[in-house]
């Protein structure tokens, strides 16, 4: 009764005081959530706001589904955690569960608590398999929180360790909107590839054991590679034996009007790393990769809360209701309707630059005076979205892309609403 009570002021004041200062928030005026209902959070007062963020692409199935909160409470009862060292069903179940979505050949997981974990066990895997220890990523990239990601991560503000892990090498992503080498898809030469395949050469001992890459660059801004790249990539890569990564933690489990964004270009990774959606709010991760691949890593592994018998449950909950109702196809239908309010909205108003995306993962970028991004402009909107009972995003290196994440249960009056009142900020503006 006590947190129901309480005001944002007051848990600020506390939080100044007991957390480490790296912890923060978006909003100048914060709301103090208690309660989550379908795709409604409800702040102390007992406003209510639609989530268009889903906790950073996690509540794919909203807040405290009935199904998914009915079936963690059964297993609390019976067996709330033993770690890996023990045989436990659900985790094997799940296993098996997760085999039967991901692409290709993909068939056999680890299962941790992160995806930043995630990303982490899956470096280690190329390493065992290759014998090599030097990767590739992205800039703009964001592959985690733990010493290797920050390191993998080519995002200056999340990359805040000032001596990141050496052999890690950075190459431009497939950005054809602003393309880094001055060209203009349909007639480039793919320069975006070409520039891996120097980077191999240049930077490296021309061995690397794999390059990470997210299929959409989620706090990137929402970009969105041509259907190309990734096979062409591939044949760069097979040149010197390098592995393939998808770090998937956001676009997974349907987020993108796909099980897995990969699918949209038919194309199979060597590794699969996710998280996130899966876990339906309980904390996840896991990596996939092939029978070949698992065979590298034999000696003793374990994660202690790793597919814990409550969050084991929790995710076949989740991929038995995704697949039950669809959600996946409902994802690229409702993605393609938001999608047309928000390039409506760009044809409108000279302040948003682009939008991006792929099924429910869109983003809006929103640019000043002389195209120059408008960080602080998009802080306004947020706000004011916020003030208006609507939550997003904000994504990009010059965090000035609004960013629409909404649970996959969400429905197109909600996201008309949405689009409506983001004109109406925008047009005031």
């Amino acid at each position: 009764m006590e947190r129901l009570q309480a005001n944002s002021q007051s848990v600020i004041e506390k939080k100044k005081r007991y957390l480490i200062p790296c912890m923060f928030h978006f909003y100048k005026n914060p709301p103090l959530m208690v309660r989550g209902e379908g795709v409604q959070l409800i702040d102390s007062s007992g406003k209510r706001y639609l989530d268009l963020y889903s906790g950073v692409s996690v509540n794919a199935l909203g807040h405290c589904h009935p199904e998914v909160t009915a079936a963690i409470c059964e297993q609390v009862k019976t067996l709330q955690h033993t770690t890996s060292i023990y045989l436990t069903e659900a985790l094997v179940d799940l296993a098996e569960a997760l085999a039967g979505v991901l692409p290709g050949n993909l068939s056999r997981s680890f299962f941790c608590a992160s995806g930043s974990e995630a990303n982490e066990g899956a470096a280690l895997l190329a390493t065992l398999h290759t014998g090599r220890n030097e990767f590739l990523a992205f800039q703009n990239g964001l592959h985690g929180r733990t010493k290797l990601g920050m390191s993998l991560t080519g995002l200056s503000m999340w990359r805040t360790d000032p001596h990141p892990v050496g052999g890690i090498t950075m190459v431009p992503p497939p950005h054809c909107k602003q393309c880094p080498f001055g060209q203009k898809y349909g007639i480039c030469k793919f320069e975006c590839v070409d520039a891996v395949d120097k980077a191999i050469q240049s930077s490296t001992s021309g061995k690397p054991a794999a390059m990470f890459v997210e299929p959409i660059q989620g706090n990137g801004g929402i970009v969105v590679p041509p259907p190309e790249y990734f096979p062409r990539l591939r044949t760069v890569l097979n040149k010197y034996g390098t592995l393939l990564i998808a770090d998937e933690v956001q676009t997974g489990i349907g987020r993108t009007g796909k099980m897995y964004c990969m699918e949209h270009w038919s194309f199979v990774p060597d590794i699969i790393t996710g998280g996130k959606a899966l876990g339906g709010g309980t904390p996840i991760g896991y990596f996939a990769t092939s029978d070949l691949i698992a065979q590298s890593y034999t000696r003793p592994g374990a994660s202690t809360f790793g597919g814990n018998p409550v969050t084991a449950v929790a995710a076949l909950t989740v991929l038995r209701i995704i697949q039950r109702d669809d959600l996946v196809s409902r994802s690229a239908e409702l993605g393609s309707f938001l999608r047309a309010h928000l390039e409506n909205i760009a044809k409108r108003y000279a302040l948003v630059a682009d939008v991006r995306g792929l099924g429910l993962m869109q983003g809006l970028e929103l640019n000043g005076a002389g195209r120059k991004p408008a960080a602080e402009t998009t802080d306004f909107v947020l706000e004011a979205m916020k003030d208006a009972g609507f939550l997003l995003g904000k994504t990009g290196p010059s965090r000035n892309v609004l960013t629409f994440m909404p649970p996959l249960i969400v429905n197109e009056n909600q996201l008309r609403d949405a689009a409506d009142t983001l004109e109406r900020i925008i047009r005031e503006l």
